[in-house]
């Protein structure tokens, strides 16, 4: 049986609507050609290579914990150096959804903590150096979980303040984190950047686009591909989500994924998105488990949702934004397009004053 790559699905279902989404030409750094040429130099970096400097005034210390099902997750705690006299706020981050520790949460992660965080990073479970099989698997309920876990082992460690938790979500890890933060009320405040609500596009593709006759095929091919699954005693991977090489005349959303998880900017050998593929029947539960039923129930809580005003995923930010209670805010980054959000592009379009200042203020 053909197997099927959801993500490739859904970057096709926007085809139509491409033309739309189109970047500012000056914010478009490097050609095509360009791109392919740093891909071929993008398998130097190791596995034990970030895709930041560690920042001088920041330690990093590789740690693992177990989630409520047992798996052990590989995380990266950052700390302030000479904070041991401290009582830390701390934030948990993760994303964005088949990235790992060394890509965008760990960056995050090394300035937060140098503006006097305590911080943890995590691999979700069945990726990266964490736990769980099958390996390339994600879960609307074990993502979720894999935050309310990070949050078990901040609340645990000396020089942690339990009563000053935060979380930030990345691209689908914030619509992970809206849903973990709703159900578990130790979280104090909660902030998304680039957010997707992974089980909308999967169920109803981008722009809600796809239609109940597409929605069953997809249902149907994949629960075949279940019984495929279990005559050879193992999860069958759909073909990768992005392409090997740009050749121009793809959307603008595809050349900047690629431009992040495929050159050197942002390229690791243990993210999905850079070297591997997601399990043939990964979106099975997603589309039928919505993650953001609940939102409303994060208030009083406060939430900051920030998006780029050019981002393909703008629209998941701002539904978010209008389902849940106050207090609430939605920042809205002129220029940036989703991938910005991810390292601070060519512009430094992250708003860590921004973060600062809202977790300084509700935690």
């Amino acid at each position: 049986m053909k197997t099927i790559n959801l993500f490739a699905v859904l970057i096709l279902s926007v085809l139509g609507v491409a033309n739309n989404q189109n970047r500012s030409e000056h914010k478009i750094a490097v050609t095509e050609n360009e791109l392919n040429q740093e891909h071929k130099r993008d398998t130097m970096r190791t596995e034990d290579d970030y895709i930041f400097e560690l920042n001088e005034e920041v330690t990093r210390t590789s740690v693992r914990f177990k989630n409520r099902y047992g798996i052990t997750l590989a995380g990266d705690l950052y700390l302030p150096k000479n904070s041991s006299d401290k009582q830390l706020s701390a934030l948990a981050i993760s994303g964005p959804f088949g990235a790992v520790k060394e890509q965008a949460s760990g960056l995050y992660a090394n300035e937060l903590a140098k503006r006097g965080y305590a911080v943890l990073t995590f691999d979700p479970s069945y990726t990266g150096e964490s736990g769980g099989e099958p390996r390339n698997t994600a879960s609307p309920d074990i993502n979720t979980e894999d935050f309310s876990a990070a949050v078990d082992f901040l609340g645990v460690q000396e020089g942690i303040n339990r009563d000053k938790i935060g979380i930030i979500g990345i691209c689908g890890f914030g619509g992970f984190a809206l849903n973990a933060v709703a159900a578990d009320k130790r979280v104090k405040a909660v902030a998304t950047t680039s957010m997707y609500d992974m089980s909308r596009v999967n169920a109803k593709g981008y722009f809600d686009s796809t239609t109940s006759e597409q929605r069953a095929a997809q249902l149907e091919q994949m629960s075949l591909q279940r019984w495929e699954d279990a005559q050879d005693g193992e999860r069958a991977l759909a073909p990768q989500g992005l392409p090997s090489e740009i050749n121009g005349d793809e959307p603008q959303f595809v050349k900047d994924y690629f431009d992040f998880y495929k050159t050197d900017r942002g390229f690791h050998p243990r993210s999905i998105n850079s070297n591997g593929s997601w399990t043939a029947t990964n979106s099975i539960s997603f589309m039928n488990m919505p993650i953001l039923t609940y939102i409303e129930e994060i208030e009083p809580r406060p939430i900051l949702i920030i998006a780029g005003s050019e981002a393909h995923s703008r629209y998941f930010s701002e539904d978010a934004y209008k389902a849940a209670q106050e207090p609430k805010e939605l920042l809205i980054i002129d220029d940036a397009v989703h991938t910005d959000l991810y390292d601070g592009g060519d512009q430094d379009f992250i708003p860590f004053d921004k973060l600062e200042s809202f977790f300084n203020e509700n935690l």
